[in-house]
């Protein structure tokens, strides 16, 4: 990272802010260009400090064809945007928080893992934890588990 005064790789301070970021751009590998796609995400940390990121979608499409040819992905979540302004055009900012990382992903089989990913995107946009699933639409959603192998946070105060 080149802002080295921005960069936070405290943990506590990722969880935060990536509790407070509603969606998640995932960029997945197409062929020889980058195919981005945004998602709403919930996540979790291991006993050993793991981080995993949860999505879902349906069972078929562009990003799963290609999840499936290329597991690699990146991602970047970021929130706090403020406007700064000035007399000049230098003087223009923005003030934001964001973290970003790199992992692979995968597909949820174990039912369980599924419906712990889904409880977990759940809790992240609703704060509760109390959701049950229809059978029919729980067998037609695909869960993803995106296991970061590395990740930092940005700040620009």
């Amino acid at each position: 990272m080149r802002r080295k005064d921005r960069e936070v790789t405290d943990t506590a301070w990722i969880d935060e802010t990536l509790q407070l970021c509603d969606s998640c751009a995932l960029a997945l590998v197409d062929g020889a260009k980058p195919y981005v796609i945004t998602l709403n995400y919930g996540f979790a940390r291991a006993e050993n400090g793991s981080l995993k990121l949860y999505f879902h979608c349906a069972r078929q499409g562009k990003k799963l064809d290609l999840i499936r040819q290329n597991p690699s992905a990146a991602f970047i979540a970021d929130t706090a945007h403020e406007l700064v302004t000035g007399e000049s055009g230098c003087d223009w900012g923005m003030k934001y928080r964001s973290v970003a990382g790199k992992g692979t992903l995968r597909f949820a089989v174990d039912p369980a893992e599924k419906k712990k990913g889904l409880d977990l995107l759940m809790a992240h946009h609703s704060g509760r934890i109390d959701f049950s699933y229809d059978e029919r639409v729980f067998a037609m959603t695909e869960v993803l588990v995106l296991e970061v192998e590395s990740c930092t946070g940005k700040e620009k105060k």
